[in-house]
């Protein structure tokens, strides 16, 4: 494997990472004091759930893309966590029309796969 030398942009890349870990953390911790606080089990325990199901796929690939392309990485990242964001307060809400606008942020991850398979590719030919 040939060396890697990373760019300096690809503190955006890092910076979006923990932005997003740091917003799962506020996630679990407001979902957790509203349902108690509401005496809700579920949907909303579900809507954590489901984020963290996406979180490994878009920082892994963000991790990855980076490598090569960090500002589109980083943007893309954020554009995820941005449309999270949008989808959890739409979500809560009780109303499915209030998500829709959030979903935006899922097609986020197709870019990062994209180009974290262009990267894996380019280091390993």
């Amino acid at each position: 494997m040939p060396a890697i030398t990373i760019p300096s942009e690809y503190g955006y890349v890092l910076a979006t990472t923990v932005a997003t870990t740091a917003y799962l953390m506020f996630l679990t911790i407001s979902v957790g004091k509203a349902r108690t606080k509401a005496k809700v089990p579920y949907p909303y325990g579900k809507l954590h759930g489901n984020t963290l199901e996406f979180w490994p796929i878009v920082t892994s690939t963000a991790l990855i893309a980076g490598l090569s392309h960090p500002v589109l990485a980083a943007a893309a990242h954020a554009w995820w966590l941005l449309g999270r964001i949008v989808y959890v307060r739409g979500y809560v809400t009780g109303k499915p029309q209030n998500r829709l606008y959030g979903v935006a942020g899922q097609l986020a991850i197709l870019p990062l796969l994209f180009v974290s398979i262009s990267t894996v590719y380019h280091l390993i030919k």
